[in-house]
């Protein structure tokens, strides 16, 4: 799947290098990663890493992240969609620039990206990976038909107190819970 994807206000598009600089602009943002600070971008090289982790899954399973422009303005706003964790899951995640919090653009975005993954690969479930204290993430999940199945210690976060949470369409098996455990 290569074509953009339109919502209602968005226009979802499979990302290119000139997206960089937008999206570096948003990743590296404060206001954008108050859930996870250690994650925030801090040198364009990690914008790109992350490009790259989407292409590889558009790559290997047709479906990755989106950049998320406005229809109204063109303006990049984030990015997000599904992509293949551990060739076991689809990840829902979105990335939306602060400006634009709360506006109903995360729901927008997730419900197109279930859709495009059930599309895709009906049988690869779909999750939500979050950490707990991120209520307004979790409330996506769970409009989008997402149920929590896991709850654990946060491996590898700075901040031992933080616990991960993992949303799905349908229970895991074990091979899968793994996969989303990393």
């Amino acid at each position: 799947m290569t074509d953009d994807i339109l919502t209602p206000r968005l226009r979802l598009s499979r990302p290119v290098e000139g997206d960089l600089d937008a999206l570096f602009t948003i990743s590296a943002d404060p206001r954008v990663w108050t859930h996870y600070p250690s994650l925030r971008h801090q040198r364009t090289e990690d914008t790109l890493a992350g490009m790259a982790r989407w292409e590889a899954s558009w790559a290997r399973a047709g479906l990755g992240s989106w950049v998320v422009r406005l229809r109204s303005t063109g303006e990049v706003i984030g990015n997000g969609g599904c992509t293949l964790l551990g060739d076991a899951v689809w990840n829902l995640g979105y990335r939306l620039s602060a400006d634009h919090h709360g506006n109903g653009y995360a729901t927008e975005l997730a419900f197109a990206a279930v859709e495009q993954a059930r599309a895709v690969d009906p049988d690869r479930p779909v999750i939500a990976y979050l950490v707990e204290h991120n209520h307004a993430s979790a409330k996506v999940a769970e409009k989008v038909g997402l149920e929590l199945v896991h709850r654990a210690p946060d491996a590898g976060n700075p901040d031992p107190s933080v616990w991960r949470l993992v949303y799905a369409d349908r229970p895991l098996d074990p091979a899968q819970l793994t996969a989303v455990s990393l």
